[in-house]
């Protein structure tokens, strides 16, 4: 399973239309193959920061869910409610014995940046 934890800060002029096109996309994300959930959530302590958790079943299923309209959409209105740099997060959870047929991921020495 592939976990994503993401932190969108918003412009608190812009936070309604922020909640409206977060919720089109956790609405239309939750409809795809290998989507367990998907959710954005109000910062109890910092209500302008919306948090992102969403669960895949596979690293393939997250990897069409990046080539999907919707997100390509979500992503051309983005930038319009954003009051700073997104942060993501991308975590990979394994049953102890369990085999992965996928390749290993290659490091170059620096993390690689991923944008949500």
């Amino acid at each position: 399973m592939i976990i994503v934890h993401g932190t969108f800060p918003v412009k608190a002029d812009l936070r309604d239309e922020a909640l409206t096109l977060m919720r089109q996309m956790a609405v239309a994300s939750q409809t795809e193959d290998g989507c367990i959930s998907y959710e954005f959530y109000v910062g109890l302590s910092q209500p302008n920061s919306l948090l992102l958790f969403q669960e895949w079943e596979s690293v393939e299923a997250l990897q069409n869910h990046f080539e999907t309209k919707h997100m390509a959409e979500f992503l051309k209105e983005l930038p319009d409610v954003l009051d700073g740099e997104v942060s993501t997060r991308r975590y990979e959870v394994r049953v102890p014995g369990e085999v992965i047929d996928e390749p290993p991921v290659r490091r170059t020495g620096q993390a690689e940046k991923i944008i949500h």
